[in-house]
């Protein structure tokens, strides 16, 4: 199972605590891919310790190095905690790295904020080194908040099968691990509607094209768990200064048509 990032060879080890342990002082003294050195260790210690001493128990209270209530977004200037403005809706998608998948839908004309954090998990806030390890089953995802009046739920949609793979299932490039499996979380039923219209369209897609190798999709479509909200430091990361861009997703290059997908009026 991974721990941590992969480098730019995609080797892969099996991270045995014999082979983590060796391992992670050479890791430790190597640049971490977007961080600066005050966080390259910390990061790199928690991914790779972080399972061998005991399972990850997290808290009842949010961790502390959470954004604070006040914090606004890096790039639009949006709140990053609810009670939203009047009329925005939430959307959440795990796409693999949530650095990659949150700088994808907070550039999209109409969104009002976006946030990364943890869903899906088996404990209450937990932290990044937390879900580093695996134990916990959380899945890296972004949540977007965003004005259905200017950009609609199949349009984030449509960003979200076409610039990741869907079919690597727990993996996105060289990044792998349950935490960054495909998944859609939706609000509503008439996005649980949309997402699986959607999913069987971009399936048939992917065959018509004969991309993916033959394989199907492995997104899990499932009602929105409860989100927590991952450190500071991972907020908006691509868009700061002095922060190196990086990308793990893998998009296949197949396009989904959705100018004819009915939006399903639904009240829910």
């Amino acid at each position: 199972m991974r721990r941590g990032r992969a480098g730019a060879s995609g080797f892969r080890l099996r991270a045995t605590p014999v082979v983590v342990a060796l391992a992670a002082g050479t890791l430790l003294s190597r640049s971490f891919i977007g961080s600066q050195p005050s966080d390259r260790s910390s990061r790199v210690s928690r991914a790779f310790f972080g399972g061998l001493f005991g399972s990850p128990q997290g808290s009842p209270t949010p961790i502390k190095d959470a954004p604070q209530e006040n914090a606004r977004h890096y790039l639009t200037g949006g709140q990053m905690y609810p009670p939203w403005p009047a009329g925005m809706k939430e959307a959440m998608f795990g796409m693999g790295c949530f650095w990659c998948s949150e700088n994808i839908f907070m550039r999209v004309p109409g969104v009002y904020s976006t946030q990364v954090g943890y869903a899906g998990g088996g404990i209450e806030n937990p932290t990044y080194g937390d879900v580093c390890t695996g134990a916990t089953n959380h899945n890296e995802v972004v949540r977007v908040v965003y004005d259905p009046e200017k950009v609609s739920y199949v349009e984030l949609l449509q960003k979200f099968w076409e610039k990741h793979d869907p079919t690597t299932l727990n993996q996105q490039g060289n990044d792998f691990g349950t935490q960054y499996r495909s998944g859609i979380y939706y609000y509503s039923e008439e996005q649980r509607l949309l997402a699986e219209e959607t999913k069987a369209r971009y399936q048939e897609a992917i065959k018509k094209a004969n991309a993916a190798w033959g394989r199907s999709i492995s997104t899990e479509i499932e009602p929105a768990p409860t989100f927590y909200y991952a450190e500071s430091f991972h907020q908006q990361y691509d868009a700061k200064p002095g922060n190196r861009d990086y990308c793990g997703l893998r998009p296949l290059g197949v396009q989904l048509d959705v100018n004819d997908v009915e939006t399903k009026k639904i009240d829910a």
